[in-house]
């Protein structure tokens, strides 16, 4: 994986250039070996690799690169057909088989992509989904035990959010949902993680925070996704439970736990307020 990770972030100017020295390779070997053993199968990989790691256009250039190195050791080679168009003719062959090939493996490529997309991201509110919002807090929990700094984990649930699907409809239900996001989102760091749990149920993971940092920020939160709601005549508010680890669990499961019994003391009590809590044990 890490290997695959690395090749991700090369650039396109990288793919180009080891594309061309591939083909370039093959068509030395090519000429060496002569007409009467093929290395067909071998101009594929340049293809495939710019392909998948760069984009298609590069890949149709490496593609065309691909069948005139062909076409060049053929007729070096001494290779002699009954008609010179058939030179032009299976060189139109060859570049179509990459082409398609190279068009293939784009698709296949995008698909891949958008499947791992939407794993990630709920379709719905561009949160990350649940499995996602756990993969990225267990890497968060790693990386504290390195260095010690607290984890705060917020747990946000909406008040009536069923009376209003019930009453307005489900639309405007997702409407709020999607407010409720972009209304966190403008408020928090790129560093922090933002997940939906459920229907209505959200995660926030904000790592290198304390407890001063969090009641700052989750206060001002709070108080924006209110006036929101107000704002839009939506009679939803918040329960919200804010945990600040200063020693982090070995599991994302019982960060979530803890995070969820402080929000639900909000929830049965008075509705729509924020719950503060240091976890040290």
């Amino acid at each position: 994986m890490r290997i695959i990770h690395f090749l991700e972030k090369r650039s396109k100017l990288f793919w180009g250039i080891v594309g061309f020295i591939l083909v370039a390779f093959l068509g030395m070997v090519d000429y060496e070996t002569g007409v009467e053993l093929s290395i067909t199968l071998f101009y594929l990989i340049p293809i495939l690799l710019v392909a998948w790691f760069a984009d298609e256009k590069l890949g149709l250039v490496i593609s065309a690169l691909s069948a005139l190195t062909w076409f060049i050791t053929d007729f070096a080679n001494g290779l002699v057909y009954s008609n010179i168009m058939i030179y032009v003719w299976n060189t139109l062959i060859r570049l179509g088989f990459f082409i398609i090939t190279n068009r293939l493996l784009t698709e296949l490529r995008n698909a891949l992509r958008v499947n791992q997309k939407s794993a990630r991201i709920d379709f719905l509110t561009g949160a990350a989904t649940g499995r996602y919002f756990y993969e990225l807090a267990q890497i968060e929990i790693s990386r504290y035990q390195r260095n010690k700094h607290p984890l705060t984990l917020v747990y946000i649930d909406l008040d009536d959010f069923k009376e209003v699907n019930d009453r307005l409809g489900h639309i405007t239900g997702d409407k709020v949902l999607r407010a409720v996001i972009e209304g966190i989102q403008r408020q928090i760091r790129p560093t922090d993680i933002l997940g939906r749990l459920g229907g209505d149920e959200f995660a926030l993971l904000m790592p290198e925070t304390g407890e001063y940092g969090a009641k700052q920020a989750i206060s001002r939160i709070h108080s924006g996704l209110v006036k929101e709601m107000l704002r839009n005549g939506w009679m939803v508010t918040f329960s919200i439970g804010v945990v600040t680890y200063l020693k982090v669990p070995k599991s994302v499961d019982e960060m979530v736990k803890i995070a969820d019994s402080v929000m639900y003391s909000v929830k049965t009590n008075t509705k729509n307020g924020v719950c503060f809590h240091a976890f040290d044990s």
